[in-house]
C-alpha cells in the first residue's frame, strides 16, 4: 500500500485520505520517551469540527455527538453528581428560581473587573411567566396509557428568530433596502444570550431540571435557529408561553449610529494610555465610565433586545421509537460540521442574490462590537474594555466577525451539564471500548489508544512522555505532508479491515465447522 500511494497527486491523496477517515492536516509534535530516551515525531489529528477545514475530523466529532445526544436524551435515572460539586455548578445557565419577583436580571460580562447587575421590571410587552413548585429531579415524567404500559416521552424542540423582513424561496430579501440587516445581525451576536434566558424560564415554569442537547443552525435566510433533544415532556401551551415570554436586554453604550467613520478613527495616545478623539484629543470614554452613565440615565434604554420568533415547532418522541429518535438525532446533527455561510453551498452553486445577501449580512456583522472588549467599540466613540495600541475597528480576532460565522462565534452544540454527566473524552472511550471488544472477541489485539498519554507517569510521579512542538527550521527528521497521509490511509485500512472481519467472525455461525475454520484463519490474518 505504501509503495502504491507513493506516486499518488497531493489531490487524490487528500481525497483518499477524507475516504478513509484520515485527518487532512495533522499537527506534528515531537514526543520523548523519558524512560527509554528514544524520540519520535507523532502526527496528531487537528480535531477540528467544521467540514471545510478537515472532513474526517468533523465528521467524528458529528458523530460523537450523536452518541452523546442519544445516550441523554430518554434516559430513566438520575445522573450521579460528585458530592461539593453540586451547589457549585448545579445548573450551566444560573438559577431561573432565584429572579426575584417579576425582574428580569440583565449581568454585564463577567470580564469586567467589578461585576455589575442592572435589574429591570420585565418589559410591558413580554407576557408573564408563571412559578410552579420545583421538583428536583432531571428526568421526565411517566404516563400511563389505557392497556397499562407506561411511556416516558421527551421533546424536539426547534426555535426561531423573528422576521427581518420578507424573503423569497432561495433565503433572500424581496427587497433587501428594507431588510433589517442591522437587527439580524444584533440578533445573531446575541443569540446565545437569548437561549440561555429561554432555558432558564423553561425550567422555572417546567417545575423540575429541564436537560437538554442543542444545536445552533442556520435558516435558509441565515439566521441561526436551535434544534434542541429535550428530556421530558412539558404541555405545548407553556412552551410557547415561555418562548413568547422569553428576550434579552442588552445594557451596552448604543451602537446603532457610528462615531467615526472612514479614517476619521480615534488615536492612541501612549502618555494618556487612552484612545482619543481625532479632531480635539480629547480622550473617549472608558467601558465603565459608558456604563456609568447609563446607569445615572433614568431614561437609559437597551442597546438592543432580542426575542424569539413566533414559529415553534414541537413534536414528542418516545424512546421506543427507534426509527424517530434515529431520524430526530440525524437531523438535529445534520449540519453540525457545515459553517453558517455553508448554507448556500460553495461558490459553484451559490447564486448572485444569495452571494449579495450574504456580504450585506457579513459587512454588518464585522462592524458590530461582539463584546466588551471588541475593538469596534472604538466607531462608536467608546473605548474597549483592556484598550490597548493597535486595536482597530473591523479587525476583532473574535470569528463571530468572520464570513464563516456571520456572528455566531460561540459553540454550536449546547449541553446541560446533566444530560449524561460525562465528557466527550468519555464518550469517546466508550466508542474505543465497543471497537476494543470487537476485536478482543476475534483474538485481535487493538492498538493501545492512551499509549503516548501526557497523564502517562513515572513511579516518582513524573511524566514519561514529554511533547514539545516540532522546530521545522532545523529539525531534519521531520516527515512530509504526503508520508503522514500515506502511514495514515495504509494504518486506517488495516484497523478498518480487522475489524469488518471481527464483525463478521462474532456473527458467523458457531456450529458451522466450515465456517468456523475460515473465520478462524480471518482473525489470524488480522491479528
Amino acid at each position: 500500500m505504501m509503495s502504491s500511494l507513493g506516486q499518488v497527486a497531493p489531490d487524490v491523496l487528500h481525497d483518499l485520505a477524507v475516504r478513509n477517515g484520515v485527518c487532512v492536516r495533522p499537527v506534528l509534535s515531537r514526543m520523548t520517551d523519558t524512560t527509554t530516551g528514544e524520540q519520535s515525531v507523532v502526527p496528531i489529528p487537528c480535531g477540528s469540527t467544521q467540514e471545510r477545514q478537515c472532513p474526517p475530523c468533523a465528521e467524528r466529532a458529528r458523530k460523537l455527538r450523536m452518541q452523546q445526544c442519544r445516550e441523554g436524551w430518554h434516559r430513566d435515572d438520575e445522573v450521579p453528581t460528585v458530592e461539593g460539586e453540586a451547589a457549585e455548578h448545579s445548573d450551566d445557565l444560573g438559577d431561573a428560581a432565584a429572579v426575584e419577583d417579576e425582574d428580569q436580571v440583565e449581568d454585564e460580562p463577567s470580564e469586567e473587573p467589578t461585576r455589575r447587575v442592572r435589574s429591570t421590571r420585565r418589559r410591558q410587552d413580554a407576557p408573564d411567566l408563571p412559578r410552579v413548585p420545583m421538583d428536583n429531579r432531571t428526568v421526565g415524567s411517566t404516563f400511563t396509557a389505557p392497556n397499562g404500559r407506561t411511556y416516558r416521552p421527551s421533546m424536539f424542540l426547534t426555535l426561531t428568530l423573528p422576521s427581518y423582513g420578507k424573503v423569497g424561496p432561495d433565503g433572500t430579501p424581496r427587497d433587501p433596502e428594507l431588510y433589517d440587516y442591522h437587527r439580524a445581525a444584533m440578533d445573531a451576536l446575541h443569540f446565545p444570550k437569548l437561549v440561555d434566558r429561554f432555558w432558564q424560564n423553561l425550567r422555572r415554569c417546567a417545575g423540575y431540571k429541564v436537560q437538554y442537547f442543542a444545536t445552533v443552525e442556520a435558516q435558509h435566510r441565515l439566521a441561526p435557529h436551535l434544534h434542541a433533544a429535550v428530556r421530558g415532556v412539558i404541555p405545548r401551551q407553556v412552551v410557547k408561553d415561555v418562548a413568547a415570554a422569553t428576550y434579552h436586554q442588552l445594557w451596552w453604550p448604543q451602537c446603532s449610529e457610528p462615531v467615526y467613520v472612514g479614517d476619521e478613527l480615534p488615536r492612541w495616545d501612549e502618555l494618556a494610555g487612552a484612545f482619543t478623539d481625532p479632531h480635539t484629543g480629547a480622550p473617549l470614554p472608558n467601558w465603565a465610565q459608558a456604563l456609568d452613565a447609563i446607569g445615572d440615565d433614568p431614561a437609559a434604554m437597551p442597546a438592543h433586545v432580542v426575542k424569539l420568533g413566533t414559529q415553534l415547532d414541537y413534536q414528542g418522541i418516545i424512546a421506543d421509537a427507534e426509527d424517530k429518535v434515529g431520524k430526530a438525532i440525524g437531523y438535529l446533527t445534520k449540519y453540525l460540521a457545515k459553517s453558517i455561510a455553508d448554507t448556500y453551498g460553495d461558490d459553484d452553486t451559490i447564486t448572485p442574490r444569495q452571494a449579495m445577501h450574504l456580504d450585506r449580512l457579513h459587512r454588518e456583522v464585522r462592524w458590530l462590537p461582539c463584546s466588551p472588549s471588541c475593538s469596534n467599540w472604538l466607531r462608536f466613540g467608546v473605548q474597549p474594555l483592556g484598550a490597548e495600541p493597535g486595536m482597530r475597528p473591523g479587525w476583532c480576532p473574535s470569528k463571530a466577525h468572520d464570513r464563516h460565522h456571520l456572528g455566531l462565534g460561540g459553540r454550536r452544540v449546547l449541553v446541560s451539564r446533566q444530560w449524561t454527566g460525562r465528557t466527550l473524552t468519555d464518550h469517546r472511550a466508550d466508542r474505543a471500548e465497543v471497537v476494543r471488544q470487537t476485536l478482543a472477541a476475534a483474538g485481535v489485539d487493538m492498538h493501545d489508544t492512551d499509549r503516548y498519554a501526557a497523564t502517562a507517569q513515572l513511579e516518582d510521579g513524573s511524566p514519561r512522555f514529554i511533547w514539545s512542538p516540532v522546530d521545522r527550521a532545523n529539525d531534519d527528521d521531520l516527515p512530509t505532508w504526503h508520508g503522514v497521509l500515506t502511514r495514515g490511509i495504509a494504518e486506517r485500512i488495516r484497523w478498518r479491515t480487522e475489524y469488518e472481519q471481527a464483525k463478521q467472525q462474532a456473527h458467523a455461525p458457531p456450529d458451522n465447522t466450515c465456517s468456523t475454520t475460515n473465520n478462524d484463519d480471518t482473525a489470524d490474518s488480522a491479528a
